[in-house]
C-alpha cells in the first residue's frame, strides 16, 4: 500500500472502529457544514456530507486515501442528529421508544492519487424496547449520549434499549461501516489482509 489512509474525522467512535482494520491511518478534521439543504433526503444528505468531508481532507493531504463518513437516523419519517444535550436526548429516545428507527450512514473513499471515488449509503434498522421515562433519563444521565446520532451508544449501555437489530454490519450503527470500507478499499487496490 502506497498512498497514506486518513480518516476525515474527529470521532473517537470511528477512530476506534477503523484500528479493527490494523492499517495504519491518520486524522484530520474535515471543517464541513453538516446543515441539511432543503428537501434533501436523509441518503442524499449523509452522502453528500462523507463526500463533503473525504474531499476536505483531500485538501489537507492531497497524494492520500481519504475516509469522509456521516450518519443520521430517522423518526418518523424526520431527520434527526446529535442531540447535543440532556433536554434533546431525552426527547429524541422518547420519540424513538416502541419503534423502528433506520439510520443512515454514508460512506465515502476518496483516492488523491488516482482521483477514483466511491460511495455508498448503509441502513441500519434498530427496534426499540417500549421504554419508560425513568428507563430513559436513567439511560441518558449514565451514558450522556450528547454527540451520537440517535443518543444512544450502541457499543455501551444503549444496546439496553433495543429489541432487536438489522442490518450487514454492526459496526455501521457505531458511524463506519467496516465491511463496505473493506470492499471499497479493496476495489482501490488496498487490501486490509
Amino acid at each position: 500500500m502506497s498512498a497514506q489512509i486518513v480518516l476525515a474525522s474527529t470521532s473517537p467512535f470511528r477512530q476506534q472502529l477503523l484500528k479493527k482494520l490494523q492499517l495504519p491511518f491518520t486524522c484530520c478534521s474535515p471543517e464541513v457544514d453538516e446543515t441539511a439543504l432543503d428537501n434533501e433526503s436523509p441518503t442524499q444528505l449523509v452522502l453528500r456530507l462523507a463526500n463533503s468531508k473525504a474531499a476536505a481532507g483531500l485538501e489537507q493531504h492531497p497524494e492520500s486515501l481519504v475516509i469522509g463518513s456521516d450518519q443520521v437516523a430517522v423518526i418518523d419519517g424526520k431527520i434527526i442528529g446529535k442531540p447535543l444535550n440532556r433536554e434533546t436526548a431525552i426527547k429524541q429516545l422518547t420519540a424513538a421508544s416502541g419503534k423502528a428507527i433506520t439510520f443512515y450512514t454514508g460512506l465515502a473513499l476518496h483516492n488523491g492519487a488516482t482521483g477514483q471515488q466511491d460511495d455508498i449509503v448503509e441502513p441500519f434498522v434498530v427496534h426499540f424496547r417500549t421504554l419508560t421515562n425513568k428507563q430513559i433519563c436513567n439511560y441518558v444521565d449514565m451514558e450522556q449520549p450528547f454527540y451520537c446520532a440517535g443518543s444512544f451508544k450502541s457499543e455501551g449501555l444503549g444496546i439496553a434499549l433495543f429489541e432487536k437489530l438489522e442490518g450487514k454490519d454492526p459496526n455501521t450503527l457505531i458511524g463506519l461501516p467496516l465491511i463496505s470500507l473493506i470492499d471499497l478499499l479493496n476495489s482501490q487496490g488496498v487490501a486490509v489482509i
